[in-house]
């Protein structure tokens, strides 16, 4: 037998094989074996999936549809504190009979294996850069601290280091223009 009939995705289409108008539905419950997804977020290995499936019998071959319901987990691309958050696609693939260039997917031993079909779908939902909340304002430049944790605080001044020489001369000039404006207001008041 083929490893693709352990699966826990491969559904036995025996009674559905060239019968066209036969229809089945399913429910499958399954612990994942291998994680879906690779970027901040993913469905992990070991997490709980729902596959609710059609199967339907044609000409060509089986039509299987369903609906696949998950918990994808990872992080906050702005902050980077763990999130989780439900992942839920639609798909619909022909698997067909004869192993021809038309088709992506074939009935194998008297079996569909869903599994390729499943993890493209989900895959493809997983957000790009995952967010804890839609306005995350996440981490401060400077401290690396979480801003929603701080709250709103004075904005740090980034000083430009090209500018840097120039900040010397800008202190020195204020400093002897303030001398000088508290020498007349003394002179001022003496007189």
């Amino acid at each position: 037998m083929s490893s693709h009939v352990n699966s826990p995705y491969a559904l036995r289409v025996r009674d559905l094989a060239h019968r066209p108008g036969e229809m089945r539905e399913h429910t499958l419950d399954i612990e994942v074996p291998d994680a879906m997804g690779a970027g901040v977020i993913a469905v992990r290995q070991g997490a709980s999936m729902q596959i609710d499936l059609r199967l339907e019998g044609l000409h060509e071959g089986v039509l299987v549809s369903g609906h696949a319901s998950a918990e994808a987990a990872g992080e906050c691309s702005r902050c980077l504190i763990e999130i989780s958050e439900p992942v839920e696609v639609d798909f619909a693939e022909l698997f067909a009979y004869d192993a021809s260039e038309d088709f992506d997917f074939f009935v194998h031993d008297d079996h569909v294996d869903c599994e390729q079909v499943v993890r493209d779908a989900v895959v493809l939902a997983l957000p790009f850069q995952p967010v804890c909340r839609p306005d995350c304002p996440g981490l401060d430049p400077v401290t690396g601290e979480r801003l929603a944790d701080i709250g709103e605080q004075r904005a740090h001044e980034v000083l430009d280091p090209r500018w840097a020489a120039l900040q010397s001369l800008t202190s020195d000039s204020t400093d002897t223009q303030t001398t000088e404006g508290q020498e007349r207001s003394e002179a001022d008041q003496a007189d």
